[in-house]
């Protein structure tokens, strides 16, 4: 499997970039236990993030909230990092929710939606990207399901079931399932030209991909930050265009989503003219403590850098499924649509059976759409994704079966 493995050098401390940026191993000791290749799911945390909460729970139990203005300036150094990672116009367009669902079900709820408006989704997207569109057929409005994979371009295929009525286009960025990329510009240039609403779910793709919301046209997007961004659970991204803001009616109303929240004592209360209307009640701060210092650790090795190292992995994994004879990609290689996540089908052993045998082996993975979902991040650059091959090489040849 050598020929899979051309790409970057490496020393027991740190790996090199493309850039020539260090990433130091120090920062992932999930390295040191197995191979985990299984971001598309949920991350590690990385050592800064992890060293970052303990430090403040050990602040909250010897002081509670007696710094509480630091975690305010965290909080809105987060917003900046995260607008900055979207290439956002500012960081007045970043809500911090629960999750990528909570910022679908803003939009869903959100929109001034009449009978007879259509909602154009990729067919076999997600339940968190389904199931809101899919409730608002009570009020009267279509959902067009569009097979994407049939398709020789997704996006014309999308764009094709789009028609006057059409008020929003839904996507994920990278499909869960296989990792099939869109072409964000393209679907969102449409979007423009015919007055459509787009919205984007991010969430494999933030992290791991470069994405920019002012180039494509995005209006909405959410991203879990459990994933790819290497953070924990409960909080996620919500980014929301200004002119589009005030579009949504909001659904949930508290005492954080107006400006100066902690003035309790005022007697009227607007929402903020921020995507902090968005923004019900308190907020998760642990959660943002972890958010910080992981997405602050992406933007130190560079965006460009990470997209590098993890497009360099899924290359390197799709050449090597398809050179080991009894395996098959779930969908056909395309140069031009590489995510960070690569799936395969065994076609002589059970799937199962299989999957197991990896998990035994230490190597971290999952079933989706009945394939083998790896999903390795920029730091497992070339020996952990050389030593995956070997695997699979070897379980290949085995009849156990």
């Amino acid at each position: 499997m050598s020929q899979c493995v051309h790409y970057i050098g490496m020393n027991s401390t740190t790996i090199a970039s493309p850039s020539g940026q260090a990433v130091p191993h120090e920062e992932f000791p999930v390295l040191k236990h197995g191979l985990y290749a299984n971001h598309a799911a949920i991350s590690p945390w990385p050592r800064v993030a992890s060293r970052a909460v303990a430090a403040f729970a050990t602040e909250n139990c010897r002081n509670g909230s007696a710094a509480y203005k630091y975690w305010l300036q965290r909080e809105s150094q987060l917003r900046q990092r995260l607008a900055g990672l979207l290439n956002a116009e500012s960081a007045d367009d970043i809500a911090l929710l629960k999750n990528t669902t909570e910022g679908i079900c803003t939009v869903a709820n959100g929109v001034d939606w009449r009978r007879g408006d259509n909602v154009v989704i990729p067919q076999d997207e997600f339940p968190s990207n389904r199931l809101p569109w899919l409730a608002l057929q009570r009020q009267g409005v279509e959902v067009r399901e569009v097979d994407i994979r049939s398709a020789d371009e997704p996006e014309q295929a999308l764009l094709a079931h789009m028609d006057g009525r059409t008020r929003l286009l839904s996507v994920s960025s990278v499909q869960w399932v296989d990792g099939l990329r869109l072409r964000l510009e393209t679907l969102g240039q449409a979007c423009r030209e015919n007055g459509v609403l787009f919205f984007v779910d991010a969430i494999q793709h933030l992290g791991a991909l470069r994405i920019d919301v002012e180039a494509c046209g995005i209006d909405f997007l959410a991203a879990d930050g459990h994933k790819w961004l290497l953070a924990p659970e409960g909080i996620a991204v919500f980014y929301c265009r200004q002119g589009v803001r005030e579009q949504l009616r909001l659904y949930q109303h508290g005492w954080h989503m107006v400006d100066e929240p902690y003035q309790f004592d005022r007697q009227q209360w607007q929402p903020s003219t921020t995507a902090m209307r968005f923004e019900a009640g308190s907020p998760n701060t642990l959660g943002q403590v972890a958010f910080h210092a992981s997405v602050g650790l992406l933007q130190q090795v560079g965006m460009a850098n990470v997209e590098a190292l993890v497009t360099d992995n899924s290359r390197a994994l799709s050449a090597g499924v398809e050179d080991i004879v009894g395996l098959e990609l779930a969908r056909p290689f395309d140069p031009g649509r590489v995510s960070g996540i690569v799936s395969f089908k065994p076609l002589k052993r059970d799937l199962t059976r299989f999957y197991l045998a990896l998990t035994d082996r230490q190597l971290s993975c999952t079933i989706r759409g009945g394939a083998i979902r790896l999903s390795p991040h920029f730091y497992q650059a070339g020996e952990p994704v050389a030593q995956m091959l070997n695997i699979l090489e070897d379980l290949s040849f085995d009849n156990s079966d």
